[in-house]
């Protein structure tokens, strides 16, 4: 009896912290308010930020001179470039985009694109460069 005790207070207290900085990402950027691109940061530490990002047109092709991305693709289609390839993301597609590498998004679908980008170290935008 007392292990099961020990274990449901562990298991409590685990949930605890694990939840503690839970969102739920269906609920971040609702709404079609935005021009183009909606921007909206969930968390960041120094050594990473993650962003729920939605994209109406496209995001031109650049590059992070100190930082390396994932994208996670939750609504949406598009055509993306990284860098000699070009491929067509979709909900479910994770991406990995490296350092120094230039890639580019344009929206295909009639919703627009709605990912979970984590990048690291943290964003702050100073590090995006243009082709």
């Amino acid at each position: 009896m007392i292990k099961i005790f020990n274990l449901m207070i562990l298991f409590i207290l685990m949930n605890k912290f694990v939840f503690a900085q839970r969102i739920v990402v269906d609920t971040v950027g609702k709404g079609n308010d935005f021009e183009n691109i909606s921007n909206t940061k969930v968390f960041s530490d120094s050594l990473s930020s993650s962003f729920v990002i939605q994209i109406k047109k496209e995001i031109k092709e650049h590059k992070h001179a100190n930082h390396s991305e994932h994208i996670y693709i939750l609504e949406g289609i598009a055509q993306m470039t990284l860098g000699d390839s070009a491929f067509q993301i979709q909900p479910g597609d994770l991406v990995f985009i490296q350092q120094n590498v230039f890639h580019s998004v344009k929206t295909t679908s009639l919703i627009p694109l709605k990912l979970i980008s984590i990048q690291a170290p943290n964003f702050d935008g100073s590090d995006r460069i243009y082709k």
